[in-house]
């Protein structure tokens, strides 16, 4: 860091690669105990993001955050849109008049998980995204108040994020669809932390391969 807007095409298209290739994996974990439609709705989000990738690039940070937000509100629907929407357009309110730089993108992107759990009234441990979510904006300040090297900030941040997916299996569901099947749910890996946990992996491999570049 810092890192320019204009790897926001690469990182589209790459989110959009991952969804693809594991669409069939997410699909099964949904249908489990959801609705069976995560992954068809978050890639119309990508679709929609693809289609603004170029326009994206030549933003700054805040303003792409905020486009980005609003995309995927309209596109996703339903629980998905808004709480991935949310996360965005409360980054771009938080990263206002700031500098990005790791220690300023911890702290914006915490704003933005907060406003995410505020969004869904939900809390770890209730089998959701936010169970990706909230270790690794934790992960995230306990980097940047080190002052890590962004290689080891990345590395801890995906196997964080892999942790937090993982630990979905033995939560029961709360929240949703899910939490009429009770018990039952126990035993799955939720679908949004997996599609969560893809995504933010996903990003931090092309930070990664650009830093090493």
């Amino acid at each position: 860091m810092p890192i320019s807007p204009t790897i926001l095409p690469e990182l589209i298209d790459a989110i959009a690669d991952t969804i693809n290739a594991n669409a069939d994996e997410i699909t099964k974990l949904d249908q489990a105990i959801g609705d069976g439609d995560h992954v068809y709705n978050l890639q119309r989000g990508l679709d929609g993001l693809l289609k603004q990738k170029d326009e994206l690039a030549q933003m700054d940070w805040v303003a792409a955050w905020q486009k980005i937000g609003m995309t995927l509100m309209s596109t996703i629907g339903g629980a998905s849109g808004s709480l991935f929407g949310t996360l965005f357009v409360a980054m771009s309110k938080a990263g206002r008049n700031q500098e990005i730089n790791l220690q300023s993108f911890a702290e914006i992107f915490l704003q933005g998980v907060e406003s995410v759990k505020k969004r869904g009234r939900v809390e770890v441990g209730e089998k959701t995204m936010v169970d990706v979510l909230v270790p690794v904006a934790l992960s995230l300040q306990e980097s940047a108040a080190k002052s890590a090297p962004l290689p080891d900030v990345l590395n801890k941040v995906k196997s964080t994020a892999i942790a937090g997916m993982e630990s979905t299996r033995d939560m029961i569901a709360t929240k949703g669809r899910a939490s009429f099947l009770g018990e039952r749910t126990k035993g799955h890996i939720d679908a949004g932390a997996k599609t969560t946990q893809l995504m933010i992996c996903t990003i931090a491999d092309v930070i990664g391969a650009h830093s090493d570049s």
